[in-house]
């Protein structure tokens, strides 16, 4: 039923705001949120007491005094609910269950091998269901589930196309709604992660950012005007999949010469195999590599010095095309930051723009892999309260 702009509406959106302010500002008594809302006292407090008995926000004592009587601070309750977060990776899945604050309770991550849709979605539901059960009793339990994909999605939750995966029209929202009865919001990887750095990253306090996320593939997440940008029909953020040489050898997605042939997990590890012949599969994987650059080994070293130049002629086409004020690096490569950064600032600084690149900050992301993770239970975080927070009821 369609509500109308009566008393009741009025009260709930009221409520919602004052929730919001809570949320990102607390502590925070109820004169300061009557202050910046333009809300009445009196109104504030009846809404406070509502949302109290609702368990959202709890009192945690006098604040200081600005010249009369203590105000009565006010904090909002993380640990009402919790939300759970996934990284669908092309050899990996890394999930978390996090509190309504985005603080990690608890942390998996399991391999696989990619044999089949349905054996790595038995694998997710698996990894899934250990989180939801493992969940501390709370009053709204777990809220919903956000998964961050390494592809295009509809709004629908399919996964349209993931090249690095070999995946198409995957109906991955609908079958973890069924399995759950839980809401779950699917979206890029890399649209994730700029959410999880805006929110919880260095990123918080920049309004033009863009994340890089440097896996198997090469994904970007742009926030604009402190939003996420996901262009005219949802599907921006395919940066990988320009072309850095015109007529290099073709990729997954069709293409010819795209970034991530040359600057990606995957591209890291071709190279090794092709460059360091007859070491043992073990030392080829990233986390092998990175322990032989760490020893010293002098050709590894190249591999990574190689990868972060490519990786700077690609950050220089985002530098010239969106002048953003921040470039966050994020993804497993970012354990390879030591090797990667020289060369990559080099080529910026070489090929870039001059005035695009004035004040701009090129860093290797501080919360490693976790970026998508973090992003994606905010998702599931911001549906839960955007569907129920102006209806919760005293």
């Amino acid at each position: 039923m369609k509500q109308t702009g009566d008393l009741n509406l009025v009260k709930k959106i009221n409520k919602t705001i004052v929730l919001n302010h809570i949320r990102t500002d607390s502590p925070i008594s109820r004169a300061r949120i009557a202050e910046v809302t333009g809300l009445t006292k009196a109104t504030v407090s009846s809404l406070v007491n509502e949302l109290l008995e609702s368990s959202l926000v709890e009192e945690i004592g006098a604040g200081e005094s600005s010249g009369g009587r203590k105000p009565m601070m006010l904090l909002f309750k993380g640990t009402a609910g919790y939300a759970i977060g996934v990284d669908l990776g092309v050899h990996d899945i890394l999930a978390v269950l996090t509190d309504l604050n985005g603080a990690i309770v608890r942390e998996l991550r399991v391999q696989h091998d990619n044999a089949s849709v349905d054996a790595v979605i038995a694998q997710l539901k698996a990894v899934i269901r250990e989180l939801v059960e493992s969940a501390p009793q709370s009053v709204y339990s777990v809220i919903g589930i956000g998964l961050g994909v390494p592809g295009i999605c509809d709004e629908e939750g399919r996964l349209l196309f993931a090249p690095n995966l070999g995946w198409e029209n995957v109906p991955l929202q609908a079958e973890l709604e069924a399995e759950f009865g839980l809401p779950v919001t699917i979206d890029n990887e890399a649209n994730a992660g700029a959410v999880g750095e805006k929110q919880f990253g260095a990123g918080k306090d920049t309004a033009h950012l863009v994340y890089v996320s440097i896996g198997m593939g090469i994904g970007a997440g742009m926030i604009i005007r402190g939003e996420l940008y996901r262009g005219a029909t949802g599907f921006s953020g395919e940066i990988g999949h320009i072309s850095i040489q015109h007529d290099g050898p073709q990729c997954r997605c069709g293409s010819l010469g795209c970034w991530e042939l040359y600057a990606s997990e995957q591209a890291l590890l071709d190279q090794a195999r092709a460059e360091l012949g007859g070491d043992s599969a073990s030392a080829m994987d990233l986390d092998g590599l990175l322990a032989r650059a760490a020893d010293g080994e002098a050709a590894v070293i190249r591999l990574f010095e190689r990868l972060g130049y490519y990786l700077g002629v690609g950050v220089v086409n985002i530098i010239n095309a969106y002048n953003p004020s921040y470039i966050i690096l994020g993804g497993r490569l970012a354990k390879g930051e030591k090797w990667l950064m020289k060369p990559l600032l080099e080529a910026v600084e070489r090929r870039s723009l001059p005035h695009p690149r004035a004040g701009l900050r090129v860093e290797f992301s501080g919360l490693g892999d976790r970026s998508t993770v973090l992003g994606a239970a905010s998702f599931a975080v911001a549906k839960f309260f955007a569907s129920t927070t102006v209806t919760v009821e005293a």
